[in-house]
C-alpha cells in the first residue's frame, strides 16, 4: 500500500489495492507456495497515452518485497532513485521509458540471478557502469536509446548467456572489441545509429548462433569479412549507410558456406560497394528482402535473380547497373516492391515484364499493370492529370498522390476500383465535384481531398460507403449542408473534417449517431444553430478503443508506405497525426455562427483532448462541471459571448497546456492551482471588460482591501510612489512624438533599400499578427488604467 499511496494514478490503474490479500490484486503475483510476492507488473497498459501513465516516486519500501522474481514498470513515467540492486531474488527487470537520475545504478550488478533487463528510452546518460559484466546469468539485455557516448562493449564480454543485445541509438564510440565475439550463444546483435568504427571483425563469423545482425548507422569501414558466410542461422543481415568499399563476390555473395540457406533479408544499401552483382545471389532461395540501392554496383542484373521465388522487395536503385532488364524478372510472383530507378539500363519494359507480379507497386502512364495494389507518390513535385489508364488496376488498394501538383478533376472512371481501400489525394490543385462513381467504392476506407479546389454539393452516393472511418474534405470550396444521411451508412466514421468550406445550416442532431467519432471538425465553415446536447452520444469521445485498426500499409520498410493521418488544430497550432492518431480525441467548431448555451451534456466527453468553440456567439454561464474534462489538453472559449465566472472545477483539469477564454463578457475571480498556474500570459483572458480579476491579472478588491491597513502605514512612501509615478507617466507621453518618428523612418527607410529584408519583415509580422494584437491590447489597458489613475488621484 505504500507503493500505491507514493504514485499518482489518474486512470485509477490500482482500484483493486485495497484489503489485506495482495495476492488478489492486479499486477501482483504471488508463490502458489508461500504466498510472498513474486511478481509485480506495473507497466503501462497503453504505451502512448498520458493519461494511463502512473508517476510520482518509487517508494523505498518496494526492497522489502525479497522474493520478487519479476518486476516491469515500463512505460511509465515514475522517479526511479532507489537501489534495486537488493532485490536479489529478481530474475526479470524491465524499467523502460522510466526517469532514473542519467545513470545506471551500479550495484544493478548485485544481481547474479537477472535473466533479463530492459532499460531503454530512459534518458540514461553516463558510461555503462563495469558492474554490469557481473550479471552471467543474464540472456537478454535493452539499453537502447539511451545516451551513453563510449566505447563500453568490453564489459559485456564476460556475459557469456546472453542471447540477445540491444544497444542501437546509445551513442557508442570506438570499434567492436574481439571479445565480443566469443559470445557464443548470441541470437540478436543490435548496434544500429551509433559512432562505431573500423572494420567488421572476422571473430563475429564465430557467433554461429546469430539470426539477426543489426549494424546500420555507424561509420564502419573495409570489406565484409568471408568469415560471415559461416553464419548458418543467420536470417536478417542489416548493414545499410555505413562506408563498407569493395565487392560482394568474396564476402556474403559467395556460394560457399551456409548464409545462403538461412538469409531471409539482406540491405546493404547507402555504402561505397562496387563491382558486378554476383550470380550466385540466386542461391538464397529464402531471401524476402534484397535493398542494395545507392551503391556503385555496374553491369546487368544477374539472371539468376529469377529463381528467388519468396523475393518480396527488389531495391537496385541509384546504382551504375545497365543492359537489359530480362524478362524472366517477371516470374517473380511474390514481389511487392520493385525499385531499378537512376541507373543505366536499355531496351524496352513491357506488360511482359510484369505478367506476374501480382503484388507489385509500379507505375506507368502508358502501360498500367492490372495486378497493381500499392501507389504511393506523395511528397513529389508530380504536375499534370491523374492517368484514367489508372482506372484498369483493377485490384489496387492503396492510391496516394498527397503534397504533389496535380491538376484537373478525380477521373470519375476511379469509381471502378472495387478494391480501393484508401484515396488520398490532399495537397494538391484539383478541382470540380466530386464524381458521384465514388459511392460505388465499397471498399474504402479512407478519403482523403483536404486543401484542394473542390467544390459543389456533397454527392448522395458517398451513403453508399459504409466501411469509411475517415472523411476529411477539409479547404475546398463544397458549399452544402451537412448531410442528414451520414447516420444511416457511415456507422464507422471515426475521423471527420469538413474545416474551412462554405458549409451552412444548423448541425444535424443524425451526427449524434455515429457513437465511434473521436474527431469532429467543422471549423470555418457558416454553420448556424445551437451544439446538439445528444453530443454526449459519442462514446468514443469518453473513451477511446486503443486497439482499433488503422490500417498501416508498409511494404517491408522500404519507400511505398501509407500510414493513416489526420490534420487538426490543437493548442494553437496545426498537427498531422499518423502514429498517435488512435489516442487523438478532438471537436472543434470554432469561426462558425452557432447560437445558444454550451450544452453541459458535453462535459460528459471526459476522453476530449481538445475543445475549440471559439470565434462563435454562444452566451451564457461555461458549465460548472467543466472538471470533468480529465484528459483536457487544449480548451478554446475565445471569441463568444459566454458572461459569468468561470467555474473553479477549471482548475482540476490536470493535464491542460493551452487556454484561450479572451474576448468574452465573464467576471470574477480566474481559479487558480494546478495546471492554471503554469499558464500565466494574460492574454489568454483579454477582452472582458476588466470583469475578471486574479493572477495573471490585476489583483481582485477584496484582495487589496486586506491589504488596506499596511497600505495605511506607509502612506507617506505612496505619496512619494504617486508623484514618481506621475513623472514617469509625463516623460513617457513627451517622448512617444519624437521616438515614434525616429524609429518609424529608421525602420521604413531601410526596408526601402533592402528588399529581402522587406519581405521577411512583412512574412514575421504576418505569423506573429495575433501575438502583437493582443499584446497591444493588453499594453493599451494598462496605461488606460495607469492614466485614469493619475486622472483621479488613484
Amino acid at each position: 500500500m505504500k507503493i500505491k499511496g507514493n504514485l499518482i494514478d489518474d486512470a485509477n490503474r490500482l482500484s483493486s489495492w485495497v484489503g489485506k490479500n495482495c495476492c488478489t490484486w492486479k499486477g501482483v503475483g504471488c508463490s502458489h507456495k508461500t504466498d510472498h510476492i513474486v511478481k509485480l507488473d506495473l507497466r503501462n497498459p497503453i504505451p502512448t497515452a498520458v493519461g494511463t501513465l502512473l508517476s510520482g516516486q518509487l517508494s523505498p519500501s518496494l526492497l522489502n518485497l525479497n522474493h520478487l522474481h519479476y518486476l516491469d514498470l515500463s512505460m511509465n513515467n515514475m522517479q526511479i532513485s532507489i537501489s534495486l540492486g537488493y532485490l536479489k531474488s529478481l530474475r526479470y527487470l524491465d524499467l523502460s521509458w522510466s526517469i532514473f537520475d542519467a545513470t545506471i545504478p551500479h550495484n544493478l550488478g548485485n544481481l547474479s540471478r537477472l535473466q533479463y533487463l530492459n532499460l531503454s528510452n530512459s534518458g540514461l546518460s553516463s558510461p555503462i557502469p563495469v558492474t554490469l559484466g557481473r550479471l552471467t546469468s543474464l540472456t537478454v539485455l535493452d539499453l537502447s536509446s539511451n545516451y551513453f557516448n563510449d566505447s563500453m562493449l568490453y564489459s559485456l564480454c564476460n556475459l557469456s548467456s546472453l542471447v540477445h543485445i540491444d544497444l542501437s541509438d546509445t551513442s557508442l564510440r570506438g570499434a567492436i572489441p574481439h571479445c565480443l565475439g566469443n559470445l557464443a550463444s548470441l541470437s540478436i546483435l543490435r548496434l544500429s545509429a551509433n559512432y562505431l568504427q573500423g572494420p567488421i571483425l572476422s571473430e563475429m563469423g564465430n557467433m554461429t548462433q546469430l539470426t539477426e545482425l543489426d549494424l546500420s548507422l555507424n561509420a564502419f569501414e573495409g570489406e565484409i569479412p568471408n568469415s560471415m558466410r559461416n553464419l548458418c542461422n543467420l536470417c536478417v543481415l542489416d548493414l545499410p549507410d555505413n562506408k563498407f568499399t569493395r565487392k560482394l563476390s568474396t564476402s556474403v555473395g559467395s556460394p560457399f558456406g551456409c548464409i545462403h540457406n538461412s538469409l531471409e533479408d539482406l540491405s546493404l544499401s547507402s555504402n561505397e560497394l562496387s563491382g558486378g552483382l554476383p550470380n550466385h545471389l540466386g542461391e538464397f532461395k529464402n531471401l524476402e528482402r534484397l535493398v542494395i540501392g545507392w551503391n556503385s554496383f555496374y553491369g546487368p542484373l544477374p539472371s539468376s535473380l529469377r529463381t528467388l521465388s519468396y523475393l518480396r522487395v527488389l531495391d537496385a536503385g541509384y546504382n551504375q547497373l545497365n543492359g537489359s532488364i530480362a524478362i524472366s524478372l517477371g516470374q517473380l510472383s511474390k514481389l511487392e516492391y520493385l525499385d531499378l530507378s537512376n541507373n543505366s539500363f536499355v531496351g524496352t519494359v513491357c506488360e511482359l515484364h510484369f505478367a506476374k507480379l501480382k503484388s507489385l507497386y509500379e507505375l506507368t502512364y502508358y502501360h498500367p499493370m492490372t495486378s497493381l495494389t500499392f501507389l504511393v507518390l506523395s511528397n513529389n513535385h508530380l504536375t499534370g492529370v491523374i492517368p484514367v489508364s489508372l482506372c484498369k488496376a483493377k485490384n489496387i488498394a492503396v492510391i496516394d498522390f498527397s503534397n504533389n501538383q496535380l491538376l484537373g478533376k478525380i477521373p470519375p472512371c476511379l469509381g471502378q476500383l472495387n478494391q480501393l481501400s484508401v484515396l488520398d489525394l490532399t495537397n494538391n490543385s484539383l478541382y470540380g465535384e466530386i464524381p458521384s462513381s465514388l459511392g460505388s467504392l465499397q471498399s474504402l476506407n479512407s478519403l482523403h481531398l483536404r486543401n484542394n479546389k473542390f467544390f459543389g454539393k456533397l454527392p448522395l452516393s458517398l451513403q453508399n460507403l459504409t466501411h469509411l472511418f475517415t472523411i476529411d474534405l477539409g479547404e475546398n470550396v463544397f458549399t452544402d449542408n451537412i448531410p442528414p444521411w451520414i447516420r444511416y451508412n457511415l456507422t464507422n466514421l471515426r475521423f471527420f473534417s469538413l474545416q474551412s468550406n462554405n458549409f451552412y445550416g444548423d448541425i444535424p442532431p443524425q451526427l449524434c449517431y455515429l457513437q465511434d467519432l473521436q474527431l469532429l471538425n467543422l471549423a470555418q465553415n457558416n454553420i448556424m444553430g445551437n451544439i446538439p446536447r445528444c453530443f454526449a452520444n459519442f462514446t468514443a469521445m469518453v473513451a477511446v478503443d486503443s486497439v482499433f485498426d488503422f490500417k498501416l500499409y508498409n511494404y517491408y520498410d522500404v519507400s511505398a508506405t501509407y500510414e493513416e493521418n489526420i490534420l487538426d488544430s490543437m493548442k494553437g497550432r496545426e498537427l498531422e497525426y499518423t502514429k498517435t492518431l488512435k489516442f487523438l480525441v478532438s471537436m472543434d467548431l470554432s469561426n462558425n455562427g452557432i447560437v445558444g448555451e454550451i450544452p453541459e451534456e458535453l462535459m460528459d466527453l471526459s476522453g476530449l483532448l481538445n475543445l475549440n468553440l471559439s470565434g462563435n456567439h454562444l452566451k451564457g454561464r461555461i458549465p460548472n462541471n467543466i472538471g470533468q474534462f480529465t484528459q483536457l489538453e487544449s480548451l478554446d472559449l475565445s471569441r463568444n459571448k459566454l458572461s459569468g465566472p468561470i467555474p473553479p472545477s477549471l482548475s482540476s483539469l490536470r493535464y491542460l497546456s493551452y487556454l484561450n477564454m479572451s474576448f468574452n463578457n465573464l467576471s470574477g475571480r480566474i481559479p487558480t492551482g494546478n495546471q492554471l498556474r503554469t499558464l500565466d500570459d494574460p492574454s489568454i483572458y483579454i477582452g472582458n471588460d476588466d470583469g475578471l480579476c486574479g493572477a495573471p491579472l490585476n489583483s481582485c478588491l477584496d484582495d487589496k482591501s486586506s491589504d488596506g491597513d499596511h497600505k495605511h502605514g506607509d502612506h507617506k512612501h505612496g505619496d512619494e510612489g504617486k508623484v514618481a509615478d506621475e513623472t514617469d507617466f509625463l516623460w513617457f507621453y513627451a517622448g512617444i512624438g519624437p521616438g515614434f518618428s525616429v524609429g518609424f523612418l529608421g525602420v521604413c527607410g531601410t526596408l526601402n533599400f533592402k528588399k529581402s529584408w522587406r519581405y521577411a519583415y512583412f512574412q514575421f509580422i504576418e505569423n506573429n499578427y495575433n501575438w502583437i494584437s493582443v499584446t497591444i491590447a493588453i499594453k493599451f489597458a494598462q496605461l488606460r488604467r495607469k492614466f485614469n489613475k493619475g486622472k483621479f488621484g488613484g
